[in-house]
């Protein structure tokens, strides 16, 4: 009867319902918490295609001495090592002294137009916070830049600057009689701002509509005790909005900086392949650097360099902003 007992035990325990549920709800966990892994995986494999893919394929590049005599068979271009990274930061070389003031230009560009773009994103979204007649067709009106597609906004704009024809040189001259004669917007140092006035003009509705958002969450009642308090508007503005605000910017304001240092699209379509020395940004130059001096290696190093200024670009912003935080928490 002894030896019958523990056969009788195992055979009740199997048969129990317990027993058949724990293995059932251990399945089921591990299915609930495969299945976003899961459905993340197309995704994840196209990122993989489309971008990294692609990058460690530019890395490789930037280590050979590829040119236009083996772009049929990229794979056979000697190995030129650090050769195309010393060429392009060496400054007093034609090619490093050209890579660097394109560098300096594309800074200068980028603070003044995130700058810009921020402060007049931030004044019209406070702006658009008071009700009257009309916000809802205004708010719809500062987004229409943003919704434009860029060749089609920044085509525009090129026809606007021409220099017989073009509507900025008609308001300009013919009209207000501000200049002395007609401009060359699209040539010569005039360029400059002819790229930073398109970038800010299509940059802040983006600007408009993160921080109008930010706002909507900043209670009325803050205020309300604020102008009780007998706080103006500029106080207002100091004390409640922009602190309320902080990380909202700190996002937008890497987001802009990364998109503006970026940006291809607006130069090329401005000004074309080869765009002024004025308004030589540094997506423009590597692409001249690539595609039509046939250079891939010493192009494929400067896309490298650039990456990782932005690496540690963003990297000394998110930790700063962190460490603002933490201090003010």
């Amino acid at each position: 009867m002894t030896a019958t007992a523990p056969a009788a035990e195992a055979t009740v325990r199997k048969s129990s319902p317990g027993a058949a549920r724990g293995p059932r709800r251990r399945t089921g966990r591990i299915r609930r918490i495969g299945l976003p892994y899961l459905l993340l995986l197309p995704a994840l494999l196209l990122e993989l295609l489309v971008h990294l893919v692609p990058m460690v394929i530019g890395i490789v590049m930037s280590f050979k001495e590829l040119t236009q005599f083996y772009i049929r068979d990229w794979g056979t271009a000697p190995w030129a090592g650090f050769d195309n990274y010393s060429v392009s930061v060496d400054f007093d070389a034609p090619v490093g002294k050209a890579l660097l003031h394109s560098f300096l230009v594309t800074i200068a560009f980028t603070l003044l137009s995130v700058g810009l773009c921020w402060l007049i994103g931030t004044a019209a979204a406070v702006f658009m916070q008071d009700t009257f007649p009309g916000r809802g067709l205004l708010r719809a009106l500062f987004l229409v830049p943003y919704a434009l597609p860029v060749y089609a906004a920044v085509i525009t704009w090129v026809f606007m600057f021409q220099h017989d024809n073009g509507l900025v040189n008609h308001v300009l001259h013919d009209q207000l009689g501000l200049t002395d004669k007609p401009s060359f917007w699209l040539i010569g140092d005039n360029s400059f701002i002819a790229l930073l006035t398109v970038s800010v003009w299509k940059g802040w509705p983006f600007a408009f509509l993160i921080v109008m958002a930010g706002l909507q969450n900043i209670p009325r009642e803050l205020y309300e005790a604020a102008a009780l308090d007998g706080a103006g508007m500029i106080q207002q503005l100091r004390r409640i909005t922009l602190p309320s605000l902080r990380p909202v910017n700190q996002v937008l304001i890497l987001v802009l900086f990364l998109w503006t240092f970026n940006d291809f699209n607006t130069p090329y379509v401005l000004f074309g392949k080869s765009a002024p020395e004025a308004a030589d940004l540094i997506s423009v130059h590597i692409y001249q650097a690539s595609f039509v001096t046939w250079n891939f290696g010493t192009g494929s190093a400067m896309s490298v360099l650039l990456l990782l200024f932005l690496l540690v670009v963003t990297g000394v912003y998110l930790a700063l902003t962190s460490r603002g935080r933490r201090t003010a928490s």
